[in-house]
């Protein structure tokens, strides 16, 4: 069994062709830029859709915990004291409401993988994404077997920051990584996330002597790496390890800042506004420089 928050059909954005995006609970990072708060706890949780909530307090009345409070028409979250008892999921007129993951066996979700097989050709397939699918080592690994025993590709959204050991069992079940390089040294990455950066580069190096692919990914964040030497650092990794196919820019947005204050918490970068599409254009053009660079 697994904690799984959300299974997403017909994605295009987890990787080529048409494929099914797995999200697992769970992360062992913490990026204050994260667009999937909800994902970071292992544990369900209740979660609030601020754009749905009419405000009518229902849940406030039949909650016996203390959950909600809605004051001059404000809703806000106390989930430290939620039991997830689902009282104000079903009271919910507007469906605001909901409790994000739930347990799920893993021929539970091979069965939504395979309901799309047909269109999975030539090049689409199952990505399992999160939060850090990692985190779940043992529900990730049945997963990855199943699919490859039902012949579907797999691929893996990750962070990079894998033990050893999980890394070694599912290096021969990942068709491709989606490898996200967040920081190019090891004390940035610390500072801004808590990750560890010899353990990226392990996934990295394991990746590479397995002979499997990598589309680098680099989440590009207004004062924090969208630096020249941050996409000169992608370039040199392009140049030098086989493995990575290709570079993708994703420029930073404030979608995830109303799912902060879903779950009751403060969105840490609340004030930086989403990228402009003349700095994403600033940035691509800057990576090809760079990997058109000796």
């Amino acid at each position: 069994m697994g904690i799984v928050f959300d299974i997403q059909r017909c994605s295009y954005h987890d990787g080529p062709g048409i494929r099914t995006s797995v999200f697992l609970k769970g992360c062992n990072l913490r990026c204050p830029w994260c667009h999937n708060p909800e994902s970071i706890d292992p544990r369900p949780q209740i979660e609030l859709l601020p754009a749905l909530c009419a405000a009518c307090g229902l849940c406030e009345t039949v909650c016996p915990h203390g959950v909600h409070r809605l004051t001059g028409g404000t809703h806000r979250l106390l989930p430290a004291s939620c039991a997830l008892c689902g009282a104000c999921v079903d009271a919910c007129p507007q469906r605001a409401l909901q409790i994000a993951g739930r347990e799920m066996p893993a021929d539970e979700v091979l069965a939504v993988v395979l309901r799309d097989r047909a269109y999975y050709e030539p090049d689409g397939g199952v990505t399992f994404t999160g939060g850090e699918p990692t985190c779940q080592p043992g529900f990730l690994i049945e997963l990855l077997e199943k699919c490859r025993q039902n012949g579907v590709r797999t691929a893996i959204e990750t962070n990079g920051c894998i033990p050893e050991k999980t890394l070694s069992a599912i290096l021969p079940l990942v068709d491709l990584w989606l490898l996200d390089l967040k920081a190019d040294d090891a004390a940035s990455l610390r500072a801004w996330t808590g990750g560890d950066f010899a353990l990226w580069q392990q996934t990295l190096d394991a990746v590479e002597a397995h002979g499997g692919s990598v589309i680098l990914r680099l989440p590009v964040i207004p004062t924090f790496n969208d630096t020249e030497a941050h996409f000169r650092f992608a370039a040199d990794l392009r140049r030098r390890y086989r493995c990575v196919r290709s570079v993708e820019i994703l420029p930073y947005h404030t979608i995830g800042n109303t799912k902060w204050t879903g779950i009751g918490r403060a969105a840490p970068l609340l004030s930086l506004p989403s990228a402009t599409p003349e700095q994403t254009t600033l940035w691509n053009r800057l990576l090809k420089d760079a990997m058109q660079g000796d």
